[in-house]
């Protein structure tokens, strides 16, 4: 039980975090590494190289702190969190691990004088309260999914039915259950978790799901990173015939209930789960107006352009713009509607001049910076304008 001078004790901690929390969560994740290897698959060790697990992670500790008296101010945040644990299957005997390496990285950091007996014991009351919360709601979760309609708990064994290549960087893998049961349902713009030994190590991994539901097959399109261990282990070794374990679907980022125009707004790989609520959009009833914008380096990396074309020419009601970074006026067919990078300008053009719509981007991190800072000046309220990170969470403000 979190006292009500503990609370105080934890609000005061709030301007350390603010300068320094990077420091604090970089430390942490090298004591739980270090001391508790079993949890490595959890992580992607590409976001620790790159700072933005503890970046994230630095972000989410300050929020919980200066919002220990409403967490309902926290918002989506702990949703997130929660779906983001599922996909991966974090289990209740995580958190011990998790919270004994945070105390210890708190004491080490902050020093003696600072991280008194006190501070570490309001703290680990916090961390407690937090860590109830979260497995009190990952376990509902796992328990709905268990009990639905072709649903599961934990890994199911998954056949790649299909490997298709679908631009110089993107492969697409169908997966059918190997026991040839119902598939459970799942919201367009969730994604999957893999579990994936690569070199006798496991890794877990989260991939949108890039086709509407079908009842047949889910599938996932993973673009090819430099140095990614997952990606580069999909591409180069799994084959046609191969099992993989899956775990059920996850993510908080779905269509809303609206009959407002809806744009889709993506960069790169961003492109793949706005495919799956394109192809829900559109086998809706109504006419409701559909925006569909994605821009790409060039035509080479451009995925399932054939595919939206062809929906683009079967439905009057969607309208389908692409941008480009980079293009060669010789190459004829295949231009792109802009060439450069997607601006303020670009967006008012594209998008209907009613700003009441529904908006939904994902793509690098600076992109949907970008994007969300044109909407907000565009006039599309915040509420309608929501997003998706490939990765740890963090704040595009």
């Amino acid at each position: 039980m979190l006292t009500p001078a503990q609370r105080d004790i934890v609000k005061s901690t709030v301007p350390l975090l603010e300068t320094g929390g990077e420091a604090l969560t970089t430390h942490f994740y090298g004591l739980l590494f270090r001391d508790h290897p079993e949890v490595r698959p959890l992580f992607n060790q590409a976001h620790q190289a790159s700072g933005d697990q503890p970046r994230a992670l630095a972000h989410g500790v300050l929020m919980y702190a200066r919002h220990i008296d409403e967490l309902q101010a926290l918002g989506p945040l702990v949703q997130q969190i929660v779906q983001k644990h599922a996909a991966l299957q974090v289990l209740p005997e995580h958190y011990p691990l998790v919270g004994d390496s945070l105390l210890r990285a708190i004491r080490e950091v902050l020093g003696p004088e600072i991280a008194t007996d006190a501070v570490i014991d309001a703290w680990a009351a916090a961390y407690g309260m937090l860590a109830d919360l979260l497995i009190g709601a990952e376990a509902a979760v796992y328990d709905q999914k268990a009990a639905a309609p072709g649903g599961w708990r934990g890994a199911r064994p998954f056949r790649v039915a299909r490997k298709q290549r679908e631009s110089a960087e993107i492969t697409s893998f169908y997966l059918e259950p190997v026991d040839r049961g119902p598939l459970l349902d799942f919201e367009p713009g969730q994604y999957l978790g893999l579990r994936l030994v690569v070199d006798g190590q496991e890794i877990r991994r989260n991939y949108s799901l890039s086709a509407a539901p079908n009842g047949h097959y889910y599938r996932i399109s993973v673009k090819r990173a430099e140095g990614g261990v997952a990606s580069n282990h999909l591409h180069d070794v799994v084959q046609v015939g191969d099992v993989l374990e899956v775990f059920p679907p996850a993510g908080d980022f779905r269509l809303a209930d609206s009959h407002r125009p809806i744009a889709l707004i993506s960069g790169g790989v961003g492109i793949t789960p706005t495919l799956a609520m394109l192809d829900a959009v559109l086998a809706s009833p109504g006419d409701r107006p559909v925006y569909f914008i994605h821009c790409a380096r060039n035509a080479e990396v451009h995925a399932f352009r054939a595919d939206v074309d062809a929906l683009a020419a079967r439905h009057a009601r969607l309208r389908v713009f692409y941008c480009y970074e980079q293009h060669d006026e010789d190459e004829g067919d295949g231009a792109p509607h802009a060439i450069g990078r997607i601006d303020r300008e670009r967006l008012a053009a594209w998008l209907p001049a009613d700003r009441d719509l529904d908006a939904y981007f994902l793509g690098p991190k600076p992109f949907m910076a970008q994007v969300r800072r044109d909407l907000r000046a565009l006039g599309v309220p915040d509420a309608q304008a929501r997003y998706e990170f490939f990765g740890p969470a963090a704040a595009l403000e």
